[in-house]
């Protein structure tokens, strides 16, 4: 029963999909939602390719744009908010980790919060606006990889705002479970051939980068911080995907 709720949990928390759940308070079912965003993303791909390929007839900008908006709709701009909270703290925290910590909890958004979602969801239209119709696979692996990240960076990087959101998924989180769901992630990205292996290469990179940059600024990372993980690694993938040889 606990899998099915986790399962459950993970689809409330990264999606606006209607989940028939209460607000679930045992640690043990919050934390092991973690393994499934994998599988949330592939929900999330499956949905955006389907559109994609249904706007097949349309001019291809709008076809771009009306599946970014669903992209944007689907995650209710979830790791958005997170990307633009740790644009303006990154900016405004000059080098200082308290300073940064405080800034990520403001509400407000500031200058660069605005340019970083500007940058991001421009090249995310470009890449939408360039990838064939027919290409439904990359549209299914990039979010799929983009949350699979998320249960590695929980494992390996300390969770440093107690009593923050992400506390219980820090403090549950199976590291067997989060070996094997990696495995299986890359696994089936690999069958897919060369576009695959380039998507896990960049993946592994901008895991690597993010996590160095956290780790130097915070000491860790934050809710908001695994956000900008989500969406900088989307962003990055899917230029491969426009890009990387077939």
């Amino acid at each position: 029963m606990r899998p099915l709720l986790s399962l459950l949990v993970a689809v409330q928390f990264l999606t606006r999909i209607p989940v028939p759940l209460a607000f679930v308070t045992d640690k043990r079912t919050v934390g092991g939602s973690l393994l499934y965003y994998p599988f949330v993303g592939v929900m999330l791909g499956l949905a955006l390719a389907g559109l994609n390929i249904a706007f097949t007839d349309t001019p291809a900008t709008l076809r771009a744009a009306l599946v970014l908006a669903a992209w944007v709709l689907l995650t209710g701009a979830l790791h958005l908010d997170g990307l633009a909270d740790s644009a303006d703290a990154w900016i405004g925290g000059l080098g200082n980790r308290k300073r940064t910590l405080a800034i990520m909890k403001d509400p407000y958004c500031g200058p660069a919060a605005v340019v970083a979602l500007v940058v991001v969801l421009l090249i995310k239209f470009s890449a939408l606006h360039s990838l064939d119709s027919s290409n439904w696979l990359a549209l299914v692996l990039v979010p799929m990889l983009a949350r699979a990240s998320i249960p590695l960076l929980f494992l390996t990087t300390p969770y440093v705002r107690a009593g923050g959101l992400g506390s219980a998924l820090a403090s549950e989180l199976s590291r067997v479970g989060v070996v094997v769901v990696l495995a299986v992630t890359a696994g089936v990205t690999a069958l897919t051939g060369t576009m695959g292996f380039w998507l896990l290469f960049v993946l592994a990179g901008t895991f690597i980068l993010l996590r160095a940059l956290m780790m130097l600024r915070i000491g860790g990372t934050t809710g908001d911080t695994a956000g900008a993980l989500i969406e900088t690694s989307e962003t990055a993938l899917l230029i491969v995907a426009v890009l990387a040889p077939r």
